[in-house]
């Protein structure tokens, strides 16, 4: 008997739980508020915010504004601080760094005890039990999962027994040491900051190992495996890990890297599976195997609201509660959860594709789209029209970014993109031509400012020299881990001093 089936029960049984609590959204998401409630009145923000007070959701949504990380900027730092029953009970010594906020410093999320047993650890093993549902026929367990994590900050100002980091640092370093039976790299090389270092370290760990799946980012995990591939004088992964059977990614959009996986790996054997992970949270996971949707997990510590697009600025929306969103519509979804986290504004735009169960895709940022000239191009648009374009003329790219470039005087505007290249295209020209329309099809209001070149004109392709991207994340300080390039911006603060490190290489 494989250890795979000696497992499988255990994960398995989680899958009632997972179907009755999806399928009854108010008790179970009304269940979770009210335990987030409780533990919550005798911290200092509980106090200030009345939640003795507070009996249900409409008290709720009613009392408490929405705020953003700049609203509990100086709370955090409290934490950090070593104060205790601050955002939540007792004292927090994790905290996961993520990107910057538009004041240009970074976040820092709490990653409190019970976040990390009720949330994303357990949002790890419904991964898990979801996979194994969906593939009895899997053997993960009978070799190992590669996870691709990042780094704790080197921070020198920080308290005693302080650790911050990546999400995935944290999570790595706390983990169950039996876990590390069953994964590589050793924790050491996990945690490894400089990717120079790094990089070598990973492949010389893990390309002798049986590794049967591996989680991380698509882009991070590409360059990984690449590395992989060519040290082992190797055509694809497979042939370096013949018992490799899934990929758990998340983090960004896939599209973009779904035909490069497709070169490197055998796509008869290999399987995707989307999840929603993020610092601030565990949320979703992929539960089909033909739809993409996302699963939201409604029993895992976190209680989730969802704004209308046009009220993200407000401190109190008409916030719907999980069960009374619509089919079909899009919204910023905001979060309560057991990291202290209250009525906490994501940043994300999620589009609900079902209501029972709740079934969401991830559509964008708040801030990063691209609506300059009315067109409301959001970063899903882009995503699938650089892959259809990529398709249609044999190319694949690395990373990319866009931004508006705005009207002269005898000039309409349009947009411009950074594109890094993996596999160039033939002609640039036809690039541009293609990806324009690709856009089109994806976005109605693109296509309606485009129709005649009366408001909008074609977009342009900058060519990203090798590494450009990788060189302004060095110059941010957020290179390595799993940090993200911005997709789409509304201006041109990102786009600009990248163009000028594209002129520099």
């Amino acid at each position: 008997m494989n250890l795979t089936s000696l497992v499988r029960p255990h994960f398995i049984k989680r899958i009632d739980a997972i179907t009755y609590t999806t399928l009854n959204a108010r008790g179970t998401q009304s269940s979770q508020l009210g335990m987030l409630l409780k533990n919550g009145r005798k911290t200092l923000v509980g106090e200030r915010l009345g939640f003795t007070g507070i009996s249900g959701y409409d008290d709720y949504r009613s009392h408490v504004p929405v705020s953003g990380y700049v609203d509990i900027r100086p709370l955090v730092e409290r934490m950090i601080a070593g104060e205790k029953d601050i955002l939540w009970p007792g004292m927090t010594r994790r905290f996961a760094q993520s990107s910057g906020t538009s004041d240009g410093k970074s976040k820092y999320i709490p990653v409190t005890a019970d976040s990390l047993r009720r949330n994303h650890y357990q949002g790890g093993s419904d991964v898990v039990s979801t996979y194994l549902h969906l593939y009895p026929d899997s053997r993960m367990f009978d070799g190992k999962g590669f996870i691709l994590g990042g780094s704790f900050a080197n921070e020198l100002t920080l308290p005693a027994g302080v650790k911050v980091g990546d999400l995935s640092a944290n999570l790595i370093d706390a983990i169950n040491p039996l876990v590390n039976l069953v994964r590589v790299p050793s924790k050491r090389i996990a945690l490894m900051e400089d990717w120079r270092q790094k990089l070598p370290a990973l492949v010389k760990a893990s390309i002798h190992s049986d590794i049967t799946n591996i989680s991380g980012v698509p882009s991070w995990f590409l360059t990984v495996l690449k590395e992989v591939i060519a040290a082992a004088g190797a055509s694809t992964i497979h042939d370096v890990w013949p018992h490799l059977e899934v990929f758990f990614h998340g983090g960004i959009s896939f599209k973009p890297y779904r035909e490069q996986y497709a070169h490197i790996t055998d796509p008869a054997r290999m399987r995707y599976i989307e999840t929603y992970n993020a610092s601030e949270g565990f949320f979703a996971v992929q539960s089909a195997i033909e739809d993409p949707a996302l699963l939201l997990l409604l029993d895992i510590g976190i209680f989730y609201e969802f704004i209308p697009l046009d009220e993200t600025d407000d401190k109190f929306p008409r916030a719907l509660s999980a069960w009374e969103v619509k089919e079909g519509e899009t919204y910023a979804m905001i979060i309560t959860s057991c990291n202290g986290l209250w009525r906490y504004a994501l940043g994300d735009t999620v589009t609900v594709t079902s209501v029972h169960p709740l079934k969401i895709i991830i559509s964008g940022r708040t801030k990063h789209y691209i609506n300059t000239f009315g067109e409301e191009l959001m970063v899903y648009n882009a995503d699938a029209a650089i892959a259809a374009t990529c398709r249609e003329l044999n190319c694949a790219i690395a990373n990319y970014t866009a931004a508006p470039v705005y009207a002269g005087d005898k000039s309409r505007g349009r947009h411009e993109w950074l594109i890094e290249f993996s596999r160039e295209p033939d002609d640039m020209e036809a690039f541009a031509d293609a990806l324009d329309r690709n856009l089109c099809s994806e976005n109605s209001d693109y296509q309606a400012k485009r129709a005649g070149n009366l408001f909008l004109d074609r977009l342009s392709i900058v060519k990203g020299r090798p590494g450009v991207f990788d060189t302004w994340l060095a110059s941010t300080g957020k290179l390595g881990g799993q940090r993200k390039i911005p997709r789409l911006s509304n201006d041109r603060r990102i786009m600009d001093p990248l163009l000028q490190l594209n002129n520099i290489g």
